[in-house]
């Protein structure tokens, strides 16, 4: 078995002079959950489709569990669930017969077909909407019957593509559950979303894709802890005594901003994220007769990051290229570039 569950390599998709998907790498380890991240058109559902085989790169590769996607699609969809954004329905079908017809295409027979049935409901808690019929649920119902039918054949790798989209809090939360669940059962969980703090909070590693290349991959927390768009970090202040003095002092000191006084002290920002330059902040407080009784970094929120880091990019680019990106034409492919 390959150690990676999920492997790009050097992955090009065009549609005519569109580049959907424009050169990404990367890998997802076996039994991790990942968040895909990016705007729309940013080239997520194109890559989660050419994972599934559903679609053809233009070149490079992709691999589930060593598994090429193109060379062998019969056996990379034995591999995975896939959950796409929207799914086929059928009228005058109930939730169980939805099921039932899945797991007779799936190849289940007798009993063993009605225990993987049973078995999936019990854990996406279709039991109750047996008998409703399938194109009657709500979204949150209808979500986890996709995922029911991602799961009937126990997948490996779990391809997720905005599952929570429209979902209600409540129905967010379940989801979220299911999800750590899969993970802890081994599975490897590959999922796109719009809500990036709850990525956050049930991902080991966020992916991000910007017009089709990949901007960052890593684990939210250095994201959390990143500095701003400038350079600048966070700090929130707690002061024994009147905050107005935390006011009057941040106005005298270099490369330091007052963002917000509070009632007990302050948010302010240091426009450097070296750590040296807070500890030297905080002696000049003490040594100014400031009563800190707390000092602490604040976390930015996902959002913020990912927005500043497409900024980060945009500015660099301005600077890399003097031809507009209007002007820029896609490379010349190579003649077997279409294999795949």
């Amino acid at each position: 078995m390959s150690d990676s569950a999920i492997t790009v390599h050097n992955l090009y998709r065009f549609f005519g002079p569109l580049q959907a998907v424009n050169g990404i790498s990367f890998e997802v380890p076996h039994g991790s959950v990942c968040g895909f991240v990016g705007a729309n058109g940013a080239g997520k559902t194109t890559t989660m489709r050419i994972l599934a085989s559903l679609d053809y790169p233009t070149m490079g590769h992709a691999e589930i569990c060593g598994i090429n996607v193109t060379h062998h699609p019969a056996e990379v969809r034995r591999l995975i669930g896939w959950m796409p954004d929207h799914f086929g329905n059928y009228d005058n079908m109930t939730v169980l017969e939805y099921m039932d017809f899945y797991a007779r295409a799936l190849g289940y027979k007798g009993a063993e077909r009605r225990q993987r049935i049973e078995e999936v409901m019990e854990f996406t808690d279709l039991v109750p909407l047996a008998d409703r019929f399938s194109n009657k649920l709500s979204k949150g119902m209808t979500q986890r019957l996709c995922l029911g039918r991602s799961l009937l054949h126990d997948p490996q790798v779990l391809i997720m593509d905005e599952p929570a989209a429209g979902l209600d809090p409540k129905a967010r939360v379940e989801l979220k559950h299911l999800i750590r669940v899969l993970a802890k059962e081994g599975k490897t969980i590959f999922i796109s979303s719009h809500i990036l703090s709850e990525l956050g909070e049930m991902c080991d590693s966020l992916l991000f894709i910007n017009n089709g290349r990949i901007v960052h991959h890593g684990d939210s927390e250095t994201l959390k802890q990143s500095s701003d768009s400038l350079g600048g970090v966070l700090y929130d202040v707690q002061l024994d005594g009147d905050p107005q003095a935390l006011a009057d002092w941040a106005i005298l000191q270099p490369n330091l901003e007052l963002l917000e006084s509070r009632k007990n002290g302050g948010r302010i920002r240091i426009d450097t994220e070296d750590p040296n330059k807070a500890a030297d902040t905080l002696s000049r407080m003490i040594r100014d007769n400031l009563r800190v009784i707390d000092f602490h970094r604040e976390q930015r929120n996902l959002e913020d990051a990912f927005i500043d880091m497409l900024s980060n990019l945009d500015k660099q680019q301005a600077q890399d290229s003097p031809v507009p990106a209007t002007q820029a034409s896609p490379p010349p492919l190579p003649p077997a570039a279409t294999e795949g």
